[in-house]
């Protein structure tokens, strides 16, 4: 089952700019939730607080029952969490395929001393998770280039390999930044394809993302973040409806003049 997200009254602050301001939403298991909001908004703010990458300086983040608010992301892989970047981080001297890997070392038994050794157990799983790894890429019409280094491929490619990078963790909860940015349609409507099969394989998903077609096409409810406050909370219809949405995005003059 996926899992659920509790945030619940976070701040973060760098010295004394306020970047999110008592943030409080909960999704539930199996759900797809979009963050969105206009740039600067504090929505790849909020995303470093829930993955590990920032420590929100007050409040709460549950993973199901566990406190995760501060923890780190080899901790957070372990609660099932995955998530992949605006600018896919990849190693792009490496193959896709060892790309791949690179999402696997969470579900490797024993630990460093254990994996140098190569004893029998560690070599079992490293074949185990790089059929996995193929079967992935397979799924993702990306099987012909699990020998081809990163670096020969395109922007959209690389998304896709970073999805199944994160899709070998197992996660319970993945959050994706941005997917659909500097992608064409054709592969704007894949991507939709292939966020609800991840969605029908029992994993949470939340989605920070500018492309309101993607979002009213997928999300089952949004959250809209306005200088780094949550401004509304409900169906991606009724954030499009919102007067104080329209504000936001376009401005208030332009908003009245729309009015």
């Amino acid at each position: 089952m996926g899992a659920r997200l509790t945030v619940s009254d976070v701040n973060l602050h760098f010295g004394g700019v306020k970047v999110l301001q008592e943030v409080s939403f909960e999704v539930a298991p199996g759900e797809i939730f979009g963050l969105v909001g206009p740039n600067g908004a504090g929505k790849t703010s909020l995303f470093n607080c829930i993955s590990g990458h920032y420590r929100p300086s007050s409040g709460s983040i549950r993973i199901d029952d566990a406190e995760v608010r501060g923890a780190r992301p080899a901790t957070l892989a372990r609660h099932g969490l995955a998530r992949t970047f605006q600018h896919p981080a990849l190693q792009l001297r490496e193959t896709v395929l060892e790309n791949v890997l690179l999402g696997a070392h969470s579900r490797l038994p024993g630990g460093p001393a254990e994996w140098s050794l190569r004893l029998p157990r560690t070599a079992r799983a490293e074949r185990e998770l790089r059929a996995e790894a193929m079967d992935l890429l397979e799924a993702h019409e990306l099987g012909w280039a699990a020998g081809t280094r990163a670096d020969e491929l395109s922007h959209g490619l690389h998304k896709g390999v970073e999805l199944c990078r994160a899709l070998l963790m197992k996660p319970r909860l993945l959050l994706l930044d941005e997917p659909a940015a500097g992608l064409p349609h054709g592969e704007v409507e894949t991507l939709i394809e292939t966020v609800r099969r991840v969605r029908d394989a029992d994993i949470t998903v939340i989605i920070v993302e500018h492309n309101m077609g993607l979002i009213s096409a997928l999300t089952d409810r949004v959250m809209v973040l306005d200088h780094g406050r949550k401004l509304m909370e409900g169906t991606a219809a009724e954030a499009q409806a919102d007067p104080r949405v329209i504000e936001a995005y376009i401005g208030k003059d332009a908003a009245d003049d729309a009015a």
